[in-house]
């Protein structure tokens, strides 16, 4: 009987100690590397474009390391989801969404479509861009909160890189390493516990060599008893562990990544979210800042237009005509990035999209409103118009982290439309008895309105030798709609302004000045002659229910055409 349990005794050491060794090695030889690499496999099909989708920055927690090699020259711009989908549109692309379950491959999904599409570098829509050439090694780290993706193309013409890994923080958790050693120390305890039990019956008996029987077996029970006790206590406190160990494996293995469409949950993520970051703002006013100075400084519209269009392009190419024949002609308004004093940026993340920039440089007087608009995905935001503050005038409140644009036909909680608050201000600057003239006021420090119906008044009654007229009507395709923050609204837009003249009599003759002659190739006529200006406007327009007339924001105007009848 003692030699099996000496034996029993011996074999729960050794398991103990095997059992010791195994947790011991789960820390150490055996413990998972701290990361894993996958990559895309070789047979995947080229495509000019490639997306990283979102959810493998967050697929394992912590932080991802990009690895891509390519000949020549690529890119990997960072963009928000909707963003991203919107610029590839058509074009066939490859779409790395997932890792394989063995860790090793890269899930890569083909969408067909057009062959290639302009160069993406330069993009207003990436938050930022990585330029390499062969090599680069990037870690994702996201802009700002919410869901990014990446974009990786050559020039949208060559296939993007095709050699892709990603590396991401791998689960280096043992849960069964603490329990085996617990198991393995409580076996080993177990097995020297018995073998000490066993010892001592054997002792006894031969020490004793005399008593009852009876006592003998009495002890002999007793001692089994305890030996049995322990190691029951031994395999129950095992059992415990090993229980609490199998909850805590269950509770540190991921769980499957939710499948589903990720363009539409991307979209839904970005619903409600700024169209531009601060610093992608700042970095396309500096460009639209320089495009202006080098348009100035060489009296030269082309150089405007990557970044200039629409009313700002054609008064400023017209300004350049008249100034390089009239030295003394005033030049428009410098545009500059410097001194932001705010931006109102759209969350309607629609195209076209619509930003302002209130800056006031070097060269400003007075603080200007820029209106800067992106027609499209694939197209710039470009400077269409700019419309320097009424003096005294205090521009609406309007929050910065992102507000609503409104169509022009939309009266929705306000107390006139975008289209309702131009056309009331034109008529305005048309009649002096306008039923608008209580309706919509301006300030007194420098008012437009004011002079430009006492101008027209004064040039109708000095026409000695002409009949004249004026007419100011809206370009209703410039009209821009932003929500303020008391629920009222910032209008701004164009207005075209006409000045009409005709001789009153045969022989009489009509002048008109240097400026306009530039344009219109001499100085008199004896048919009539018509001036047109393009005006730049800005309304603040109360929410319903105020008893607050409207008030002229900012405004300006410039001279764009002159021609005899």
């Amino acid at each position: 009987m003692f030699p099996l349990r000496l034996k029993t005794a011996a074999a729960l050491v050794l398991l103990g100690l095997l059992t010791l060794l195994a947790g011991i090695g789960q820390r150490t030889i055996w413990a998972p590397s701290e990361t894993f690499t996958a990559s895309v496999p070789a047979d995947a099909a080229a495509a000019p474009l490639t997306v990283i989708d979102q959810k493998l920055r967050t697929l394992h927690g912590g932080t991802v390391k990009i690895s891509v090699q390519g000949d020549g020259n690529f890119m990997l711009a960072t963009g928000r989801p909707d963003d991203v989908d919107a610029w590839v549109g058509k074009t066939a692309h490859n779409t790395i969404n997932g890792v394989s379950e063995d860790g090793k491959s890269l899930q890569v999904e083909h969408s067909d479509g057009d062959a290639t599409a302009p160069n993406p570098a330069g993009s207003d829509l990436w938050v930022s861009t990585e330029n390499a050439g062969g090599q680069l090694d990037y870690t994702w780290t996201p802009p700002a909160d919410g869901d990014w993706r990446l974009l990786l193309a050559a020039d949208g013409t060559k296939p993007a890189p095709a050699s892709v890994s990603m590396t991401f923080p791998n689960d280096t958790s043992t849960p069964w390493a603490v329990p085996l050693m617990v198991i393995g120390g409580l076996l080993v305890v177990g097995g020297i516990v018995l073998a000490l039990v066993s010892a001592r019956t054997k002792d006894g008996e031969g020490g004793e060599g005399g008593g009852s029987g009876y006592a003998r077996r009495a002890r002999a029970r007793s001692q089994a008893q305890s030996a049995n006790k322990a190691t029951m206590v031994a395999a129950g406190v095992a059992a415990v562990v090993l229980a609490g160990s199998a909850t805590a494996a269950q509770a540190a293995s991921p769980s499957p990544q939710p499948s589903g469409n990720a363009s539409s949950s991307a979209a839904k993520d970005a619903t409600g979210s700024p169209v531009l970051l601060e610093a992608q703002f700042r970095r396309i006013l500096e460009q639209v800042s320089s495009a202006t100075d080098a348009g100035d400084a060489a009296k030269d519209a082309a150089k405007l237009a990557d970044r200039v269009a629409g009313p700002e392009l054609e008064i400023r190419t017209q300004n350049y005509k008249i100034r390089s024949q009239v030295g003394s002609y005033e030049p428009r308004m410098p545009v500059r990035s410097t001194k932001l004093l705010t931006t109102v940026i759209t969350s309607s993340r629609d195209w076209p999209r619509q930003v302002l920039a209130v800056t006031q440089g070097d060269g400003n007087v007075v603080p200007q409103i820029l209106t800067l608009v992106q027609q499209s995905p694939r197209e710039n935001y470009k400077l269409m118009e700019t419309t320097p503050l009424q003096p005294g005038t205090t521009f609406p409140t309007i929050g910065r982290g992102g507000t609503q644009t409104l169509a022009a036909s939309d009266k929705s909680g306000l107390l006139y439309s975008g289209e309702e608050a131009m056309s009331g201000l034109a008529d305005r600057l048309t009649s002096a008895d306008s039923p608008f003239k209580d309706k919509l006021v301006e300030g007194s420090s420098s008012p437009y309105i004011a002079d430009t119906l006492s101008y027209q008044a004064e040039v109708v009654k000095a026409g000695e030798n002409g009949n004249f007229s004026f007419t100011h009507k809206v370009a209703p395709e410039n009209t821009v709609v932003f929500r303020t923050s008391d629920g009222g609204a910032l209008v701004l837009g164009r207005i075209n302004f006409g000045f009409e003249g005709t001789p009153k009599a045969a022989g009489d003759k009509l002048s008109i000045g240097d400026d306009a002659a530039a344009l219109a190739g001499g100085k008199e006529t004896s048919t009539g002659m018509v001036l047109s200006f393009a005006e730049s406007m800005a309304v603040y327009v109360p929410p319903a229910g105020s008893t607050d007339p409207m008030k002229l924001v900012a405004a300006t105007r410039g001279l764009v055409g002159a021609s005899f009848k």
